[in-house]
C-alpha cells in the first residue's frame, strides 16, 4: 500500500511541473499515425515556405524600386537590397569584429540581468507578501527609457563596454524577475500540500517544484530579454561609444553613407536571430515536455 501511495504521489508531483492540458493519458489527437506525420510534416514545410516567399518578394518588389515609389523616397534616403549586401560585402572585417562586440554586450547584460532577475524572483517567492512589492519595484525600473539609462550608465561605469552591460542588465533584470516570480508562485496548492506532507524543506520545494514549474515563464523572459538586450546595446552605443554596431550606425547615419548604415541594421538584425535561435534551442532540450514543444515539432 505504501509503495502504491509513493507512485501516485510521484505521479501527482511530475503533473504539477507540466501544462494544465498536458496531463494525463496523451490525447487522442496526438496519437501519431504515419498519415499524421506526414501531414504535419507538410504543414512544418509550408509553415517555413510561406514565410520565406514572402521575404523574396518583398526584397524584390524592394529592388525594383516598388518601396520607393509607395513611400516617396529617393535611393539615396533607402537603398537598394543590392547596394546594402555590396556595402556588406566591402565591409565585412569591420562588421564582424563590431557584431562580437555588440554581441558580448548583449550576451553579458542578458546573463547578468537574467541572474539577478531570477534570485529576486526566488527571494520574492520565500516571502510572499513583502516578495510582491519587491517585484512591483523592479517593474517600474523597467520603465524608465533607455535614453535616459544611458547616459547615467556611461557616467557611473564609463565609455566602455560594462556602461552597456549594465544598460541591457537593468532592462532583462525585470522581465525575468516577473515573469520568473509568475512561474515561482502560480502552483496549485494541492501540489505544495503535497510537498509538505513529504516533509520537504523551502530548498527541497524550490528544487522539485517551483524552479521545474517555472521553466516555461524563464524561457520565455530569456527570449523578450535577447530582444530589448539588442535594443539596449545599440543604443547605449549611440550616446558614449568608440565601436559597435550602434556607435557605426550613428556615424554612417552622420555622414550620409545609408549603404552601410542599412547594413549595420540587417547585421544586427541577423544577430538577434541567431541569439533568438540558440535560446529556443535551449528551450527545446531543457522542456521537451511542454505543450509549446509538442505542437512545434
Amino acid at each position: 500500500m505504501k509503495e502504491a501511495a509513493f507512485t501516485a504521489e510521484k505521479e501527482l508531483l511530475a503533473q504539477a511541473v507540466r501544462e494544465p492540458g498536458d496531463r494525463g493519458e496523451p490525447p487522442a489527437e496526438f496519437t501519431r499515425t504515419g498519415r499524421t506525420r506526414r501531414g504535419k510534416s507538410a504543414a512544418s514545410w509550408q509553415s517555413r515556405l510561406y514565410p520565406a516567399a514572402a521575404g523574396l518578394l518583398f526584397l524584390l518588389l524592394w529592388q525594383l524600386g516598388a518601396l520607393h515609389g509607395l513611400l516617396g523616397l529617393e535611393p539615396y534616403q533607402l537603398p537598394l537590397p543590392s547596394d546594402i549586401g555590396a556595402s556588406i560585402r566591402d565591409n565585412a572585417d569591420v562588421l564582424w569584429l563590431y557584431s562580437l562586440y555588440t554581441g558580448a554586450e548583449i550576451a553579458g547584460g542578458c546573463l547578468l540581468g537574467s541572474v539577478l532577475g531570477l534570485a529576486a524572483a526566488v527571494g520574492a517567492s520565500f516571502l510572499p507578501r513583502a516578495g510582491q512589492a519587491g517585484i512591483s519595484v523592479l517593474a517600474a525600473v523597467s520603465a524608465v527609457p533607455i535614453v535616459a539609462l544611458s547616459p547615467i550608465a556611461s557616467s557611473w561605469f564609463g565609455d566602455g563596454i560594462l556602461s552597456r552591460i549594465a544598460v541591457v542588465a537593468v532592462l532583462t533584470t525585470a522581465t525575468m524577475a516577473v515573469s520568473a516570480y509568475k512561474g515561482l508562485t502560480a502552483i496549485e496548492p494541492s501540489y505544495l500540500e503535497l510537498m509538505s506532507s513529504a516533509a520537504a524543506d523551502r530548498w527541497q520545494t524550490l528544487r522539485k517544484l517551483r524552479l521545474p514549474h517555472a521553466l516555461p515563464d524563464i524561457f520565455s523572459a530569456l527570449k523578450i530579454g535577447m530582444s530589448t538586450g539588442i535594443i539596449g546595446a545599440i543604443v547605449g552605443e549611440f550616446f558614449v561609444a568608440s565601436r559597435g554596431l550602434g556607435y557605426l550606425l550613428s556615424d554612417q547615419i552622420r555622414l550620409g553613407n545609408m549603404p552601410l548604415a542599412w547594413a549595420c541594421i540587417t547585421i544586427a538584425a541577423v544577430l538577434g536571430i541567431v541569439l533568438y535561435t540558440l535560446i529556443e534551442g535551449a528551450e527545446r532540450f531543457a522542456i521537451p515536455w511542454h505543450v509549446s514543444q509538442r505542437r512545434s515539432s
